[in-house]
């Protein structure tokens, strides 16, 4: 089944119901194509296409180039109504919007470079470096590996960490890169259980040129001050380490309410096997887990919601958000990704062994969120020792990232 969009009626600056409501109508094509997409480790390219017609790669993009700048509020609602059609797919609209957001917290001569001549461009990030860089006239050479670049087919430019050293070669900072998709090689590494369709592969420089004004010190972006000159722009003020972990909760929220539909909708013809109850939905042992899984996926929700509404309030009004709030931040983050993490698995054990069949999509599912949740952005046990530091006063920072 083909979604389209007529691009005409898509103009205008559309509110976050919008949005999701464009990902809901894409739906049966993403679903369509989910199992494709995990046996390729990319999405498919039919639903590239429609996403990028629908714009919801625009959502966090600066309205100068036509994109939707509209929330992080926004970004979780899309990618989750993306996750119930494919996690894969979600996991690249959450993460590709995110190197937009990235991408506009560069001084604007950086923002041209991207969007300037190709409004339509697409940027990836990845903060796991393995890289050398030596100062140069007018910028660095960088040299290095990044592992594991989400949406890496896709991108047309990528967001990378890089070492800022001196002309000694002592390294004095840390910064984020603009680097061209055509400066960096490829190499194949996403082989995994879950999230195949993420494309999660290893980006590769050469002996690659970047100008000063590609750069971004990660040092004052973290307090949330970044070098664009568009300080008018609200969305763009949010601290790094809080925008580093919500972008990953979406896609899990979707990916666990898909579950849920999935056992409800087979709750009236599927039985309990060994008992007398030909209905799931009679068994008391099933209405039990059913709730119990349904509470867990709205506490998820609810700190997810809370995380998005605190970043996007504080952004508009121009606040500041404390350390602990942004530590509690991170613990949300954790928090709602283990209830999704816990009520799959509730589901799972609901609806039976059934669950594990290669047609089932729930297993799917379960791989998809198992292998999410342990990225090492949003891993539950460190946010909360994150949160825990900061509830008692501690100055010890296990990362940057808060």
């Amino acid at each position: 089944m083909t979604t389209s969009f007529d691009t005409n009626t898509l103009t205008g600056d559309p509110d976050a119901a919008d949005l999701v409501a464009r990902a809901e109508a894409l739906r049966p094509l993403l679903r369509g194509n989910s199992a494709q997409g995990e046996q390729d480790r990319r999405v498919v390219e039919e639903s590239i296409q429609a996403l990028q017609q629908a714009g919801l790669f625009k959502i966090l993009q600066p309205k100068r180039y036509g994109g939707y700048e509209t929330s992080m509020r926004a970004l979780v609602d899309v990618s989750a109504a993306v996750g119930e059609a494919d996690g894969g797919t979600a996991w690249v609209v959450s993460l590709l919007n995110s190197g937009a957001w990235l991408a506009s917290c560069f001084p604007a001569q950086a923002q041209d470079d991207v969007w300037g001549e190709n409004p339509g461009a697409l940027v990836s990030g990845v903060f796991s470096p393995l890289v050398e860089s030596t100062k140069v006239a007018g910028g660095f050479r960088v040299t290095g590996k990044w592992f594991y670049n989400s949406g890496s087919w896709h991108a047309d430019w990528a967001v990378l960490s890089v070492p800022v050293t001196n002309e000694a070669g002592e390294v004095v900072d840390m910064a984020m890169a603009l680097v061209p998709r055509s400066d960096l090689d490829l190499q194949e590494t996403w082989f995994v259980a879950g999230m195949r369709a993420s494309g999660s592969n290893c980006l590769i420089a050469t002996d690659v040129f970047v100008p000063e004004h590609r750069l971004m010190s990660v040092g004052p972006a973290i307090e949330g001050h970044f070098p664009t000159e568009f300080t008018e722009e609200s969305l763009y003020r949010s601290p790094l380490g809080p925008f580093f972990a919500v972008g990953m909760v979406g896609p899990q929220l979707g990916l666990g309410r898909a579950a849920l539909q999935i056992v409800k909708e087979k709750a009236n013809t599927k039985g309990v096997a060994n008992t007398v109850y030909s209905r799931q939905a009679d068994s008391v042992a099933f209405q039990i887990q059913l709730a119990q899984a349904t509470m867990l996926l709205d506490t998820a929700h609810f700190h997810a919601h809370r995380v998005t509404d605190d970043l996007d309030t504080a952004a508009a009004g121009g606040g500041k958000l404390e350390f602990l709030d942004r530590a509690r931040i991170r613990a949300d983050i954790g928090y709602a990704i283990e209830n999704v993490v816990k009520a799959i698995d509730v589901l799972l054990y609901a609806h039976g062994s059934g669950s594990f069949a290669e047609a089932n999509p729930l297993q799917r599912i379960w791989r998809d969120s198992e292998v999410a949740s342990r990225h090492a952005g949003i891993l539950p046990m460190v946010c909360y020792e994150i949160y825990g530091k900061a509830l008692v006063g501690s100055e010890e920072r296990i990362t940057p990232m808060i």
